[in-house]
Order: C-alpha cells, then sequence, then structure tokens
C-alpha cells in the first residue's frame, strides 16, 4: 500500500493495533454471537492498524471538505438584496400580474362544471 493512501499514522494506527488486539483476545473468550462480533471489530481495528488505511475515515475527510467547501461559497454570495436586485424584482412581480383578472371565484369551493 502506499504511502499517499494512508491516512491512520501515529498513535492512531498503534491505538487500532492495540485495541484490535483487545476485542480479538475478548471476542476468541466469549464465544457466540457477541464474540462474533468483538472478533469483527477486532479484526477491523487491526486491518486499520496495520494497513494505516481507513476508509471511514477517508469518506468523512472527504465530506468535511466538502462541507467547508460549500462554507466559504456561502459567504461569498451576499445574503441580501441590492437595490437593483429590488427594481428587478418589482418589475417582474408588475409583469406577471399586470394582465391577471381576478374573477372572484374559488375554485376549490366551487369549481367550474364542464371542465
Amino acid at each position: 500500500m502506499s504511502r499517499t493512501s494512508q491516512n491512520v499514522q501515529g498513535w492512531e494506527r498503534a491505538a487500532s493495533i492495540i485495541g484490535g488486539l483487545y476485542f480479538v483476545g475478548k471476542g476468541l473468550g466469549r464465544g457466540g454471537l457477541g464474540g462474533l462480533v468483538q472478533l469483527a471489530i477486532g479484526g477491523m481495528a487491526l486491518t486499520r492498524g496495520f494497513t494505516g488505511h481507513c476508509e471511514a475515515k477517508r469518506v468523512l475527510c472527504e465530506v468535511s471538505e466538502h462541507a467547508k467547501m460549500a462554507e466559504g461559497n456561502s459567504r461569498s454570495m451576499p445574503l441580501e438584496r441590492s437595490e437593483a436586485d429590488d427594481v428587478r424584482l418589482k418589475a417582474n412581480a408588475q409583469a406577471a400580474t399586470g394582465t391577471a383578472t381576478v374573477t372572484g371565484n374559488d375554485s376549490l369551493s366551487n369549481p367550474p362544471t364542464g371542465v
């Protein structure tokens, strides 16, 4: 495994190996379904410690990086409308409602017949 794909180093790798050995030992001593779960957890921790790679950590770091990028982008966008935006919005609203006709017919309580 190349150094670039390793995302677990130093004390984190050591803790994974120690924790993995602990869970494997507990799982072997316990037996049954609970022991099998402990063996699986221990095996995953040992693999993480020996290879120096954790896929879950990679995904979490990637999600965190995307969140930071999104947060940075939202700060560059204005949160308040400018005067030009207000003028444009008003003009669009007037254009959209300028030809509207109010009939006074509430189509939900008095729907037109024959439609």
